[in-house]
């Protein structure tokens, strides 16, 4: 450690955690909450007795975890501002802003995955559930939300706060896009001060800690999942 400069460390910390950090956090949460309702209405696709609705969703989720991330990434900010611009007949490219584009880049790609989480929750309900539902007049729409939903999601609880972990490290990639995220603000100290040994450590042991502690809560969360259904 001879020669490691901890003090730039403190005083770039500030900076580090109220700017990089809350970015990255932000595009958790809201790409979380954008995937899940998106990867819940693929799921429901998937599993449709209409053929033509199943493929279209299947052809989308097969899509897109067939291709890298970062390549999304990279289509998205520069696709996006022609196709808004297309939607809003402007003529032009509209710029929508580096946040805007990893947000809808994110939420379209992990809802792919949360799609087949979803779907695999919905098929552990045990059939007769839904017959039930059907039974005392609830349409599909009712079955879904009041029966089988809220079974599904309790039961995949576990399985979706782990994506959400691996959504929290794989928004570093919007790093390649100059964004300030929390890597991007440790690089940005980096260059700055020359310090690119002490930034980039300090950044694996940041994300290490918060990916270690969540996934240890993940694990004490599914180990009483499985107790109360004992």
């Amino acid at each position: 450690m001879h020669g490691f400069d901890f003090e730039i460390i403190i005083r770039t910390a500030p900076y580090l955690f109220t700017v990089g950090l809350m970015f990255t956090l932000k595009l958790t949460v809201l790409s979380t909450i954008g995937a899940i309702i998106l990867g819940t209405l693929l799921a429901i696709m998937r599993l449709s007795s209409n053929r033509a609705v199943s493929a279209v969703a299947g052809g989308y989720v097969n899509l897109m975890r067939a291709l890298p991330l970062i390549l999304i990434i990279f289509w998205f900010y520069f696709l996006v501002p022609y196709i808004v611009g297309w939607l809003t007949q402007a003529g032009r490219p509209i710029a929508v802003g580096g946040f805007t584009s990893a947000l809808i880049t994110f939420t379209l790609f992990e809802a792919a995955y949360f799609c087949e989480i979803v779907r695999a929750g919905i098929q552990s309900v045990p059939r007769g559930q839904l017959d039930a539902g059907y039974a005392v007049g609830l349409s599909f729409r009712q079955v879904m939300s009041y029966v089988v939903l809220p079974q599904a999601f309790r039961k995949m609880t576990p399985l979706l706060l782990t994506q959400v972990i691996v959504i929290f490290q794989d928004t570093s990639l919007v790093y390649v896009l100059s964004l300030t995220d929390f890597l991007g603000a440790a690089n940005n100290v980096a260059q700055r001060d020359g310090r690119l040994v002490e930034m980039f450590v300090f950044a694996a042991v940041v994300y290490f800690l918060i990916s270690y502690a969540a996934s240890r809560s993940v694990k004490m969360l599914e180990r009483r999942s499985n107790a109360a259904g004992a």
